[in-house]
């Protein structure tokens, strides 16, 4: 919990609470269902919860915002979000069902009303976002392609609607696939960890 304080220091007494129960949930859930590796599981914080609030620092989402969140395998990088932002919804989708039993549980455990956690494929969606984020799940120009259709045109924040994907390492030619002209940020610029010195947020506007 230090570090979030440590990058977020203006949490409220509610989110505080919701972070500092996620270790003790993940604990319990990850024994009965590996949903983050067993050496990750004692980095909680490091590189699950903060790795998905790199998003946070790039968009922060107004109230009234959709976001998918697609793979989300854990709730990652969903629930911290839907956390940080209670005013915006959150539909976190994994084609893995006891993958989002999980999540389910997780999200009704720490009061998440802002959360639909759906055991489903990105591709077979129809609702409308303003922005779809995910964590690695493929190579960015199919995803573009799995979620393009889904894109609510009504744009209401600094960025364009859109990806925020966190990936890391070199990107170079996976990007090169693009039509679209991807930004990337670098989370070595909002986090000081190691762990975060090749780790991106790419923002594909669509």
């Amino acid at each position: 919990m230090e570090l979030i304080d440590k990058y977020f220091p203006d949490l409220t007494a509610t989110q505080r609470d919701q972070f500092g129960q996620m270790e003790e949930l993940y604990q319990f859930w990850n024994a009965r269902v590996n949903v983050i590796s067993r050496q990750d599981i004692d980095t909680l914080y490091e590189r699950h919860v903060l790795h998905s609030l790199g998003i946070a620092k790039v968009q922060p989402f107004k109230s009234g915002t959709s976001v998918l969140d697609v793979g989300t395998g854990g709730g990652f990088p969903g629930i911290p979000l839907a956390i940080m932002f209670p005013d915006a919804q959150f539909h976190l989708v994994d084609s893995i069902g006891k993958k989002i039993r999980v999540v389910q549980e997780i999200a009704k455990a720490l009061g998440l009303d802002n959360v639909r956690a759906e055991q489903t494929r990105a591709e077979k969606l129809d609702d409308s976002y303003e922005f779809v984020v995910s964590r690695a799940v493929t190579r960015m120009a199919p995803f573009v392609g799995w979620v393009k259709k889904n894109m609510n045109r009504n744009s209401f924040h600094d960025l364009r609607n859109g990806i925020l994907y966190l990936k890391g390492g070199d990107l170079k030619e996976e990007l090169s696939e693009l039509k679209e002209k991807a930004r990337v940020y670098e989370l070595s610029s909002f986090f000081n960890e190691e762990f975060f010195e090749t780790k991106k947020v790419v923002y594909v506007p669509l």
